[in-house]
C-alpha cells in the first residue's frame, strides 16, 4: 500500500514539475490569458480554470490507458517489460535527470504558440473552450514534458499497472497553475505578477533538485540491479 501511495505522490510531483517547467508554463500562460477574459466573474474564472485542468487530466488519463494497456496486453512484450523494466529504470532515470539539469538539450520549439484560427475557434466555444484548450495543450509535448511523461510517469504506471489513475493524477497536477492563476487573476493583476515570479524561481530549484535526485537514484539502481554491486 505504501508503494502505491508513493507512486501517486510521485505522479503528482512529476505533474507539478511539468506544469512549471518553461515550455509547459508557456502553454499554461496562454491558457491563463484565455481564462482571464472573465475577470468580471470570479466564479466563472475558477470554473474555466477547472475545465482546462479537467481537459489535461482526461487527455493524460486516456493516453496512459492506451499506452499501458497496449504494452501489457502483448504477452511477449509484457513478459519482457516485467523482466527488464528494473534493469532499464536506472539508465532511464539518469537520462531524465540529465534532461532536467539541461545536460542534454533538444530543439523542438516552445509548444506555447496558439494560432489565430485555433484561437478564434476556442473563443467561439466560450466557457467550454477552456476544456478543449486543456486537451490540445496536453498533447503539445516539448522535451521536458516528454521526458517526464514518457520517461518517468509511464514506466511508473507500467510498474504499478495503473494506466488511468496515475496519468490522471499527473494531468491534474499539470493544470494546477492555471487554477491558481484563475483565482489570482480575479483578485488582481499585481498578485499574478508576484506569483508568476515566485513560480519561476521555484521551478529553477525544483527542477535542479529533482534532476540531481533522479541521477543519484538512477546510478544506485544501475549499480545494484544492472551491475550487481552491493551497496
Amino acid at each position: 500500500m505504501s508503494e502505491l501511495v508513493l507512486a501517486f505522490v510521485s505522479a503528482f510531483w512529476l505533474g507539478v514539475l511539468t506544469s512549471i517547467s518553461p515550455c509547459p508554463l508557456a502553454t499554461n500562460v496562454a491558457a491563463m490569458s484565455f481564462v482571464g477574459r472573465r475577470v468580471g466573474n470570479p466564479r466563472k474564472v475558477f470554473w474555466a480554470g477547472s475545465l482546462y485542468t479537467a481537459g489535461r487530466a482526461l487527455t493524460y488519463g486516456l493516453l496512459g490507458v492506451v499506452l499501458v494497456s497496449s504494452l501489457l496486453s502483448a504477452p511477449a512484450l509484457s513478459n519482457a517489460l516485467q523482466k527488464y523494466m528494473n534493469l532499464a529504470l536506472g539508465p532511464l532515470m539518469i537520462l531524465v535527470g540529465m534532461v532536467l539539469l539541461e545536460m542534454i538539450t533538444f530543439s523542438m520549439g516552445s509548444g506555447g504558440g496558439m494560432g489565430d484560427a485555433f484561437r478564434r475557434k476556442i473563443e467561439k466555444m466560450g466557457f467550454w473552450g477552456a476544456g478543449l484548450l486543456g486537451i490540445v495543450f496536453a498533447l503539445s509535448f516539448c522535451p521536458t514534458s516528454a521526458a517526464l511523461f514518457f520517461g518517468s510517469l509511464i514506466p511508473l504506471a507500467l510498474k504499478q499497472e495503473s494506466g488511468l489513475a496515475l496519468p490522471t493524477v499527473y494531468g491534474i497536477a499539470t493544470g494546477l497553475p492555471v487554477l491558481l492563476f484563475a483565482v489570482l487573476i480575479a483578485m488582481g493583476a499585481s498578485k499574478v505578477a508576484k506569483a508568476y515570479d515566485r513560480i519561476v524561481a521555484f521551478e529553477h530549484w525544483a527542477r535542479k533538485i529533482t534532476g540531481a535526485i533522479f541521477i543519484l537514484v538512477g546510478l544506485y539502481y544501475s549499480l545494484t540491479l544492472v551491475f550487481g554491486v552491493s551497496l
